[in-house]
């Protein structure tokens, strides 16, 4: 697992983005996952510049959602779909038919959560999944506990979720119970992972993923697991991290590494 610590929220957005752009450069029809939250709007706001300002290409991309809220129309303000097309869709030129979200709105959740699956694989696989992490240590809505080679499913939110979400609605209760996800299998099976977060409240779930023990009860921590994954983290984040001198040193030492 790759750190990289910037000292803002908006510098860590910028390297993300510029993470996600090579990807998209080397392969113009790569296929991402897409992460919700607050965290990753720095990196989006970044990938509309790079779009609007230096062309970066969005036409041959095929996108993917991790989750969506059970119950929300897609035309709710809280609902995972208006987010992501007010906040990045809207601004680049992904063809509509490319971009794929978790429907909350199913009459059948276990047949499309298969379908979604079966989606994913006939589209190539994700190139490149982008993650947060919640202030519990889980990804997408794995709640601890959650199996790690679970795949995508209807999940029950855990209080803590439904209690960090409430300040995006109008009361506590108006919080939806249940969600659609991928799964932390899934999500593995991706070929390069980029997990972003920031601010002080995520800093004991950030070294809990890093350096704490590969378990369900921290989802995020899967990511050990995985041949190429890489955290951009703002330095409140890194505030618990043990090892944080040696994470700046590989940094520094990265350009003088021998070459593939």
């Amino acid at each position: 697992m790759e750190v990289i610590i910037a000292e803002t929220y908006e510098q860590m957005g910028k390297s993300a983005a510029q993470m996600v752009a090579q990807v998209i450069n080397t392969k113009p029809n790569a296929v991402l996952g897409m992460a919700t939250g607050s965290t990753p709007l720095a990196l989006y706001r970044e990938l509309v510049r790079m779009h609007r300002e230096e062309g970066l290409d969005f036409s041959q991309v095929t996108t993917f959602n991790l989750d969506e809220y059970v119950g929300l129309p897609v035309t709710h303000p809280q609902s995972y779909h208006y987010f992501m097309h007010e906040n990045f869709f809207k601004h680049v030129n992904i063809p509509a038919q490319h971009i794929y979200i978790p429907s909350g709105t199913t009459s059948n959740y276990e047949a499309f959560c298969a379908w979604f699956e079966q989606r994913i694989l006939d589209c190539g696989g994700i190139d490149l999944q982008i993650l947060g992490i919640g202030s519990d240590g889980h990804i997408a809505f794995n709640e601890p506990t959650s199996s790690l080679s679970s795949r995508t499913r209807l999940k029950t939110l855990a209080k803590q979720t439904i209690d960090d979400n409430a300040r995006f609605f109008d009361k506590r209760e108006d919080v939806p119970i249940y969600a659609i996800t991928m799964g932390v299998g899934t999500i593995l099976e991706a070929r390069k992972l980029l997990l972003v977060a920031n601010g002080k409240n995520k800093a004991a779930a950030v070294a809990a993923m890093i350096e704490g023990p590969v378990t369900g009860m921290i989802t995020a921590s899967a990511l050990q697991l995985h041949p190429s994954a890489t955290v951009f983290i703002d330095k409140d984040a890194s505030g618990e991290l043990k090892m944080i001198d040696y994470y700046n040193w590989i940094q520094q030492m990265k350009p003088g590494a021998p070459k593939h």
